[in-house]
């Protein structure tokens, strides 16, 4: 089985696998500064698996596929997918589009919302700040990839996140046998 730095691929399934232990906390109580608490259910021990937040995500539309995405980027996976999910069906972007939105994260522990740099309007920012949310402007939040079928052409849309520098994405004609 081929695999690189941190995914596996399973042979004949067509999709990649984590197989890293980064997700472990390292100790009971132990809280970092990212946020990553030290629970018990989540530290390292034999035949077990790590609390992951990977959300490999296919959609279906009318039982046909409509739309995968993924990202890595740890406790901002679910949010980094589920945001561009809602880009594309709720918004109408375009698969690029959807991964070219600015993202933003909170989670329980920091009680604080992180969002990408010019990602919020300056109102935005100052209508949460009144509401008493603390925020933390910062740098790019995951790596989506994102393909969307697009029935009326009959092409699969790639969105690839210029976030990072080593993605790209490649619509294509289908041909139904």
């Amino acid at each position: 089985m081929p695999t690189c730095r941190s995914v596996g691929w399973v042979a004949g399934g067509g999709f990649l696998l984590n197989n890293e232990m980064g997700d472990f906390n390292a100790g009971p109580g132990l809280t970092t500064a990212e946020g990553l608490i030290g629970t018990e259910p989540n530290l390292a021990a034999p035949h077990k698996r790590m609390l992951s937040s990977m959300t490999p995500t296919i959609i279906a539309k009318d039982g046909e596929l409509f739309m995968v995405t993924g990202s890595p980027g740890g406790r901002t996976i679910i949010n980094t997918v589920l945001e561009t999910i809602v880009n594309v069906i709720d918004f109408g972007m375009n698969a690029q589009e959807a991964v070219d939105a600015p993202r933003f994260h909170h989670q329980w522990l920091p009680d604080r919302i992180q969002h990408e740099r010019n990602g919020f309007s300056p109102d935005t920012v100052a209508l949460l700040t009144a509401k008493g949310h603390t925020l933390q402007a910062g740098g790019s939040q995951g790596t989506a990839e994102v393909i969307v079928y697009n029935k009326q052409n009959d092409m699969l849309e790639g969105g690839c996140d210029r976030r990072s520098a080593d993605g790209a994405a490649v619509g294509i004609t289908m041909t139904r046998r």
